[in-house]
């Protein structure tokens, strides 16, 4: 998903004489179903024809071994150009450049627009909303209605109190910093914002689509960026100056002391920014992808998508890896695996031991000596015991739908974010585009009607 930005401007800058098809592999057993293919291609807005090759036959053909692989074929039919791995733009469009030329001159390429019919989901309030928070003090919800492009402020019954960007036009935006120089006035708000985090009058938004960090000034109603560029970084770096600073994908938020814990999944490490200074730094991984404890310099991350600081410890979920970790203190701790094993380790088991098992979770809340776990490829949210590791399903049959009734009968569609607060565990049904309500006491589940 990290290079469909790039992919993007490619094909608009060259609609007329390029053709991009998409290949999906799946790696998960979730990603191999057709229909959770078209969800994805929905929801993250692909203009290009994709190919669900569930049984790798594709993949084998072109001898692949990487995600993501592009595959550049000449109007002839010869592969003449593979990468493994995501790509600077400006690389590509001279290749592209150079192949036009070549065969116009030739005569085996003709112009034309390649016409294809994009897939929409009717209208509703909420467009696969990613991630949830709650201020228990003010008794508030806020959303990220990713598609929608910007955040909702809710009561705890679901009523409105606000909304943040429209995809359209931003609130009063301080345009000295960030992607707001950039894209100028006229430009979006978010971008597919996710994880988000109340702090007094503050909100924190992760805006994964942008590569930033927006602070949302509630007693003001100003927006200013506080880290990135607007721009991907396609490498990783050490950090810095925040608003200097191109990041990738930052996928979820925790708080603690002035200090913002930030899960980039992109980078696949946890950072950390001093909000006081305005500088940001990498907190925990290497940068490399897979899965192993050290010290957390040196330690392995994977697609970190849900963050939680709770006393001295940061708890994370690792979605390639599908596994629950922690750092096991905030300066010089380790990083310590809870639950997972390997990048090609999931599935669905509860239990204790090894054989426990998730399917790419991607948000977590953490209620007295629980961690709740938005298990997002099961269909299902579980819990862990701290202490025993025992881990059980709360919510969810397994099998996607959007029933609600008792716990275990009731249905969910790739749940990414959870927000607990008393006795309720608020979440993010990302693919059935609401909000459900776990009654923790009741064992009940019920839609929160957003209006």
């Amino acid at each position: 998903m990290h290079v469909l930005p790039q992919l993007r401007k490619l094909e608009r800058k060259y609609s007329k004489v390029l053709s991009v098809i998409g290949v999906h592999s799946a790696k998960f057993d979730a990603e191999k179903l057709s229909s959770n293919v078209r969800e994805a291609v929905v929801r993250y807005e692909i203009e290009h024809a994709v190919v669900n090759d569930a049984e790798f036959a594709i993949w084998q053909s072109y001898g692949v071994r990487a995600w993501p692989t592009l595959m550049l074929i000449d109007p002839e039919g010869k592969v003449i150009g593979r990468h493994e791995g995501e790509f600077e733009i400006e690389t590509l469009e001279k290749l592209v450049d150079e192949l036009i030329f070549t065969h116009e001159l030739s005569g085996t390429l003709k112009r034309g627009e390649f016409k294809l019919i994009k897939e929409e989901n009717e209208s509703t309030t909420l467009s696969y909303p990613g991630k949830i928070t709650v201020d228990q003090e003010k008794e508030i919800l806020a959303i990220s209605d990713s598609n929608h492009k910007r955040v909702v402020i809710t009561d705890l019954d679901g009523k409105i109190q606000l909304s943040i960007g429209n995809g359209e036009s931003p609130l009063l935006v301080d345009h000295r910093f960030g992607f707001f120089d950039i894209r100028g006035i006229e430009g979006p708000l978010f971008d597919n914002p996710q994880g988000l985090m109340f702090d007094k009058d503050k909100l924190f938004v992760a805006d994964a689509g942008t590569h930033t960090i927006v602070e949302i000034d509630l007693s003001l109603g100003t927006a200013t960026t506080l880290a990135g560029t607007g721009e991907q970084s396609l490498y990783r770096h050490e950090g810095g100056e925040a608003r200097k600073l191109p990041l990738s994908s930052p996928y979820d938020l925790s708080i603690k002391d002035g200090i913002l814990y930030i899960a980039m999944a992109g980078f696949h490490q946890l950072w950390s920014m001093e909000l006081s200074s305005g500088y940001i730094y990498p907190y925990a991984g290497t940068g490399f992808e897979n899965i192993l404890d050290d010290l957390k310099e040196q330690a392995l991350l994977a697609q970190p998508s849900g963050i939680e600081v709770r006393n001295n410890a940061v708890f994370f979920v690792d979605s390639e890896t599908s596994s629950l970790r922690v750092t096991t203190a905030l300066d010089n701790g380790r990083v310590v695996t809870l639950i997972g094993r390997g990048l090609f380790d999931f599935g669905d088991k509860d239990g204790v031991g090894p054989e426990v098992k998730f399917q790419h979770p991607q948000g977590l809340a953490i209620r007295n000596d629980l961690v709740y776990v938005a298990d997002s490829y099961n269909n299902k949210i579980k819990s862990v015991a701290l202490g025993s590791l025992e881990v059980r399903t709360v919510a969810g049959s397994g099998e996607a739908g959007s029933c609600d009734g008792m716990s275990m009968k009731a249905q969910f569609n790739e749940p990414g974010g959870l927000a607990v607060i008393d006795n309720r565990l608020y979440v993010a049904d990302t693919n059935n585009h609401m909000i459900r309500v776990i009654d923790l006491d009741s064992d009940q589940v019920k839609q929160l009607e957003v209006v």
